[in-house]
């Protein structure tokens, strides 16, 4: 349930990349494809349609007029992901529990991580502070999702 735990914390700062990186994972055979609509990752076109969504959300992110996550379509947009990832990281059998943990970790974390993006804006300003929030969603979301590719297997195993 650890993993389900942490790509909830990743869902909480950006909506698209744990999508994108179950699907990178899913093609890649990393993680089982049992959940709805999960066997679609195995068609390289749509996998990278979920990585070019993740990417346009990160580049959103930057401009001033983007919106707070907290609003209620992101929050939206985040529990539906983090369900999904979380259930698709957890354990065969407790994918109801991964995805209510996904969810409720991706809930707190998208309060907790605006009110730290906000004061990182005030320090370095949108742009510096958001490419450094996108590495770190993006390098952990990948570690997490994809721990061979990552060499995390040891940390991060599903059992």
């Amino acid at each position: 349930m650890l993993r389900s735990f942490l790509i909830g914390l990743v869902a909480g700062q950006r909506g698209i990349t744990p999508l994108a990186t179950i699907g990178l994972a899913t093609y890649r055979g990393e993680v089982n494809d049992d959940l709805p609509l999960q066997k679609l990752f195995h068609n390289p076109v749509v996998t990278a349609g979920a990585v070019a969504f993740a990417a346009a959300e990160m580049a959103g992110d930057k401009m001033k007029s983007a919106p707070d996550r907290t609003i209620p379509i992101g929050l939206g947009v985040r529990t539906i992901t983090a369900a999904y990832a979380g259930a698709a990281l957890a354990p065969r059998g407790q994918q109801v529990s991964g995805a209510v943990v996904a969810v409720a970790a991706a809930m707190v974390s998208s309060y907790i991580g605006l009110g730290m993006r906000k004061a990182a804006m005030r320090q370095v300003g949108q742009t510096p502070s958001g490419l450094v929030e996108d590495a770190l969603v993006f390098g952990s979301a990948l570690a997490i999702t994809n721990p061979q590719l990552t060499g995390t297997q040891g940390l991060l195993e599903q059992r």
